[in-house]
């Protein structure tokens, strides 16, 4: 598993690429809660260089998500591959998570809060 992070003006962006699932899922759960996340940012997850992702990669999704919800921020996914949005849709997940073609789209498209 090769992780890239990056910081913008939305929030970070994780980059993933290679096998999420049980031996790399806890190194990417542990680096969620360093990631500098604000109230009203959001979380990208760019999953464009998955090459497999099986049920505990959808946990680490989730545990994503609960970062994200914690901070008053949110959580959206980047260039879910084929297989990944299938897996997503039958477990009901597409629902939870916001996709974008690509990170740079997340980006683009995140309002910032007003206020």
């Amino acid at each position: 598993m090769r992780i890239r992070t990056r910081t913008t003006l939305s929030g970070p962006v994780i980059a993933l690429a290679g096998e999420l699932d049980h031996d790399s899922a806890p190194e990417i759960r542990d680096l969620f809660p360093s990631l500098p996340l604000k109230h009203g940012q959001q979380l990208v997850v760019d999953l464009g260089g998955l090459t497999l992702c099986d049920s505990s990669g959808i946990t680490v999704l989730i545990a994503a998500r609960d970062i994200a919800v914690a901070a008053h921020s949110t959580v959206v996914l980047a260039a879910v591959p084929d297989t990944g949005s299938r897996t997503l849709s039958i477990v009901g997940l597409d629902q939870v998570f916001p996709a974008h073609p690509t990170a740079q789209a997340a980006e683009a498209a995140w309002t910032p809060p007003t206020g």
